[in-house]
């Protein structure tokens, strides 16, 4: 699925240092022809060890993992929404992303010039928050403007449409993001033909040093008072140059560097998995002879839908699903045994795919 996360961030934050990393360690080549899109966009593998887990009992001739998308945006500054700097540019483009990754500096370093003069995460958040509102504010009133007048015509749903505008111009005007307003489901759902920026889910980026001695990573003041910023929202602390030396080194030594650091896993292949989250995505496997392959659904898709994934005459002609759990397929060992532990379940149209269900879509050529 074609979802994508844009990292951005004010100028000499870290973000095209992420960036390189990120595409660096992960980007693809052999089995996505199209994996760069743009010079600034990437698609990057989803690091799941189930699928490394699948690919070891079943020992097909290739293994495909799932993917994310993530584009590096301009650096943004005060007045972008006014156009000051790359302001339109910065706006145009995470209108087009499906969820925000914002890296804030976290870090003091004389040599590189932070565009305010000083480090202060709580400052260079509600910066780039303000400017999102900004933006957002002028499409609700002028929205306003426009309904305003079917409402007076008794136009079907405009009373209602005109009520919720003015909620969030109220809340917009307080420097609330609409993410952080109280909205329902359904009011969300009528609002996703705005694509409004501050709407869309947001992740943290704390990116941070090294401590003194170099051998560890420099949660510092400023990643705490991030924390304290963003009222608990996820805050991902990584070390980008950290992150760009390791994107050179093998599986093996990447594991050994990180250990002796004190770390499970990379701070990007955590942002990674994360960001594949926020954007409501999860994993289903097909598995085979052929191809061990993990499918990127939208959590909550049914059967037919996920079907459709794979190609439309799947979903077109859908039959039913024979699935499997990850969990009882690798315990019983493989497909076989658990078909004939009677774990394989039929399910039909109604059935709302799980995370980590192996399928087999039967269905009318």
């Amino acid at each position: 699925m074609a979802l994508t996360a844009g990292i951005v961030g004010l100028p000499n934050v870290g973000k095209s240092t992420l960036f390189n990393a990120i595409t660096k360690t992960k980007v693809l080549a052999a089995n996505y022809p199209f994996a760069t899109i743009d010079p600034n966009v990437g698609v990057v593998e989803v690091p799941d060890e189930r699928v490394e887990i699948l690919t070891k009992m079943v020992n097909p001739k290739r293994t495909i993992h799932a993917t994310v998308e993530f584009t590096d945006i301009a650096g943004l500054v005060k007045g972008a929404s006014k156009g000051e700097g790359l302001g339109n540019q910065f706006l145009s483009n995470i209108r087009n992303c499906d969820a925000i990754v914002e890296v804030v500096r976290c870090f003091e370093d004389g040599n590189i010039i932070h565009v305010d003069g000083s480090v202060n995460p709580k400052r260079d958040v509600e910066v780039i928050d303000l400017e999102l509102i900004f933006s957002d504010l002028d499409i609700v009133e002028k929205r306003i403007d426009k309904i305003a007048k079917k409402a007076q015509a008794n136009e079907e749903g405009a009373r209602d449409e005109l009520a919720l505008m003015k909620r969030l111009k109220e809340g917009l005007l307080e420097g609330i993001s609409i993410r952080d307003m109280n909205l329902s489901s359904d009011e969300k759902k009528n609002l996703s033909s705005f694509c409004f920026l501050s709407l869309k889910p947001i992740i943290y980026i704390a990116n941070l040093g090294l401590n003194a001695s170099g051998d560890g990573i420099d949660y510092n003041k400023h990643y705490d008072e991030l924390k304290d910023a963003v009222k608990g929202k996820k805050v991902i602390p990584i070390v980008a140059e950290f992150e760009c030396e390791l994107a050179d080194l093998s599986d093996e030594e990447k594991k050994e560097f990180l250990e002796s650091y004190g770390l499970e896993e990379s701070g990007l292949d955590n942002l990674i998995k994360e960001t594949y989250d926020l954007l409501g995505l999860a994993t289903y496997f097909t598995e085979g002879p052929d191809e061990v392959r993990a499918w990127t659904f939208k959590k909550g898709m049914k059967a037919p839908e996920c079907a459709g994934i794979i190609h439309t005459d799947f979903q077109k002609g859908f039959i039913r699903a024979e699935t499997i759990s990850y969990t009882d397929f690798v315990s019983l060992g493989g497909n076989q045994q658990a078909r004939d532990a009677g774990r394989m379940r039929s399910e039909g149209k109604d059935y709302v795919v799980q995370d980590g269900d192996i399928m087999l879509f039967r269905f009318n050529r």
